[in-house]
């Protein structure tokens, strides 16, 4: 498995932010990461992208095991989307050279697709649109068996209404349940509470890796980029009480990394107080290119 891009949207730097973590990357002083994106395969050869981020073609251009092996034959032969996100969708469009892969997701993600003419660039006979069943294990690739489950969310920011539900489970917001011969790994870049059937879910994995998008529950708005918390976006902040470091304390998991984190959560700096606390308490903070064996 490898990480491709370990940021939420907008990435870092963020093209129209001028925080303190966006201009650090600027500068070089920090990282800079790419939206949020994995690549997983059981065998090495053929591969799957969980995501396809806006950021799509300079991730792949800088994973070499991605490249093509002739001429037009790409090892990638799935694309996995956990919801209708931007920057979760918008990299399909970079991936409609013609190419054969099958694009999994649920049915109603399928449908917000579906919905969209945009996407017909897909085009039908060459891309294989496949809706999949909660809770029904399917293989992604050869040698890795997924499953797919509802976790607390939302719709798209594109799909809202007057009424926005924050703790919404269906097909909307999924984890990914990977399964290969040696590990048992899940996948939730986005998620707005741990809830119990959630907890029990992921208790004794090898590996998680999980929505990391704000520290703090308001950091937007003290930083006055927002008026927007990470509750109201649909997602769990790492810090607190109720924040996901905490919750997860309770929990037997081999590997714990942050994943989809946003550019103004402190974490992102190499020399960041929070940063430490996380680290402490036995987690990785997730990078762009960061390799991890299944």
């Amino acid at each position: 498995m490898h990480i491709l891009g370990a940021a939420a949207g907008g990435g870092l730097p963020q093209w129209n932010c001028g925080c303190e973590n966006c201009n650090l990357a600027r500068a070089g002083e920090i990282p800079a990461q790419t939206q949020s994106s994995i690549s997983v395969s059981g065998d090495g050869a053929a591969w799957a992208i969980v995501n396809a981020s806006p950021d799509i073609r300079d991730q792949l251009r800088l994973a070499s095991h991605l490249h093509p092996t002739d001429l037009r034959v790409s090892p990638i032969k799935s694309v996995l989307l956990t919801n209708g996100d931007i920057d979760h969708i918008a990299g399909l469009l970079t991936l409609r050279e013609q190419q054969p892969f099958t694009l999994f997701a649920t049915r109603e993600i399928q449908n917000v697709i579906a919905a969209n003419p945009v996407f017909d660039a897909l085009a039908a006979g060459i891309v294989d649109r496949r809706a999949i069943a909660l809770d029904q294990p399917f293989e992604l690739v050869p040698g890795v068996m997924v499953t797919l489950y509802a976790v607390p969310g939302k719709v798209p920011l594109y799909l809202e209404g007057d009424v926005v539900d924050t703790q919404l489970q269906g097909e909307q917001t999924v984890g990914v349940h990977l399964e290969s011969a040696a590990q048992s790994v899940h996948y939730i870049p986005g998620c707005a509470a741990l809830s119990d059937d959630l907890r029990t879910r992921i208790d004794g994995s090898d590996l998680v890796l999980f929505d990391g998008t704000l520290w703090e529950d308001d950091e937007m708005v003290r930083a006055g980029l927002s008026q927007k918390t990470g509750a109201r976006m649909g997602h769990m902040s790492m810090a607190g009480p109720r924040g996901s470091i905490a919750a997860f304390d309770r929990l037997r998991i081999g590997r714990k990394v942050f994943v989809h984190m946003n550019n103004t959560n402190p974490v992102l700096r190499p020399d960041a107080a929070e940063r430490a606390k996380a680290e402490a308490r036995g987690w990785t903070i997730g990078q762009d290119g960061m390799e991890i064996e299944l």
